[in-house]
């Protein structure tokens, strides 16, 4: 696989977060009725840097979770090796409340439906709204966008979409393969 190419480096990453709070709260204001979910497991690593970021921008907590959606895939059942679940950590409930669900790529749709199926076992929530660092937008099988959106990429079907973590060193960028290998 090729070295891929950066598409978002650091300095850049930082602004598209602090853009993305700053959004939420516009939309959100103290989050009294809004939750942030973050869809396991890549989608949580995003989460988890935008909840600690608003935390500090708001000077409180909100209600965040991390939620697994791996047996509500619809694709589950058709692959080589048997998957592995991350864990669901939600210890409230989503009904009458605004949930923001938080994933890093959004490419096919498909894992946003499955979330969006998980979800109805926590309650019937007002409104979900879509937060994706990434969309592939051209590449959807399933009528699903965004809400906030970190950067809009158009690239080939066969291409790849990585987000490198190293918050403690606040080096986190992504980047753009040309294709995808069995090791991601």
């Amino acid at each position: 696989m090729d070295k891929g190419r950066i598409i978002i480096e650091p300095k850049r990453f930082e602004w598209i977060i602090e853009r993305l709070c700053q959004q939420l709260i516009e939309e959100h204001q103290l989050f009294e009725q809004s939750c942030l979910i973050g869809i396991q497991p890549r989608g949580v690593l995003l989460a988890d840097y935008i909840y600690e970021r608003l935390r500090t921008l708001l000077g409180t907590t909100l209600l965040y979770g991390k939620l697994d959606i791996t047996f509500y895939r619809d694709d589950f059942r058709t692959r080589e090796k048997p998957l592995s679940a991350s864990k669901t950590e939600m210890d409230f409930l989503v009904d009458r409340k605004r949930v923001i669900l938080v994933d890093d790529v959004l490419y096919t749709g498909r894992t946003v439906q499955a979330a969006l199926t998980a979800l109805n076992h926590y309650g019937r929530p007002d409104q979900v709204e879509l937060l994706a660092l990434v969309d592939r937008r051209f590449n959807r099988h399933l009528p699903i966008q965004s809400d906030y959106t970190g950067m809009t990429i158009d690239s080939l079907d066969e291409a790849y979409v990585k987000v490198e973590w190293q918050a403690a060193k606040h080096e986190n960028r992504v980047l753009l393969f040309a294709q995808k290998t069995d090791a991601e």
